[in-house]
């Protein structure tokens, strides 16, 4: 399916970016948006303490989830199937529109909201219920906090490495803990809730944040810019 002909407004930042300004280690994407999510607040793009970001772990029960316009894709229309993805989202203001930052993606970085929504996660394409995508978002003042990974996914049961690790060492938690990506990953139809006001308590306290469908996906911010 082609993607959308719409036209979006662009994005502006307090200073240009190149996406190549980024740390990037293919398949380590959640650890390639915590150090973007610590980046844009060092470099003054997002608030000091990133209380205007937001990170969303992208997966389903089957760890089938297609995304469109993704770099690593061999298609001309950019869909590869992932087993999960993790990208963050930006409040642009009080009451303003929010941005996506995805390092893997081909579509303009950062893009709009509903540009994102419309050309990469493509809700109007029908997929098969296998496919449906679920969204784990978290405030990433709580998930720079409390995120961890030892990388153990990343190894075959030889214990060789399916893809090369990044060179820094892994990332742990600040209460010590060294591993807790799984709990992240972890999405599907029964973690979902659409209860307005427990999406957002969950959203901006809780350690690994509230899950959404992809019908709520874009509701769920319009919840928070008021």
């Amino acid at each position: 399916m082609a993607t959308s002909k719409l036209e979006f407004p662009p994005v502006t930042t307090s200073s240009p970016l190149n996406i190549s300004d980024f740390d990037h280690t293919p398949s380590y994407c959640e650890e390639n948006v915590y150090l973007l999510c610590k980046k844009l607040s060092e470099i003054g793009v997002s608030k000091n303490d990133g209380s205007d970001l937001f990170v969303a772990f992208i997966s389903n029960d089957h760890k089938q989830v297609p995304l469109w316009n993704q770099k690593a894709s061999i298609r001309a229309d950019g869909l590869i199937i992932w087993d999960y993805h993790v990208i963050c989202v930006q409040r642009l203001g009080e009451g303003q529109a929010f941005q996506v930052w995805d390092l893997d993606s081909s579509l303009p970085f950062p893009s709009p909201l509903v540009q994102y929504v419309s050309e990469a996660i493509q809700p109007s394409f029908q997929v098969y219920p296998e496919y449906q995508r679920f969204f784990r978002v978290v405030h990433a003042p709580i998930f720079l906090r409390f995120f961890a990974s030892d990388r153990r996914h990343m190894k075959d049961s030889a214990g060789n490495w399916i893809s090369q690790p990044p060179v820094y060492e892994p990332i742990a938690a600040e209460d010590g803990t060294l591993h807790n990506l799984d709990k992240y990953m972890k999405i599907g139809a029964a973690d979902a809730t659409n209860v307005k006001d427990e999406l957002i308590q969950r959203l901006l306290s809780e350690n690994f944040g509230a899950v959404v469908g992809e019908g709520q996906f874009e509701d769920l911010f319009s919840l928070l810019s008021r």
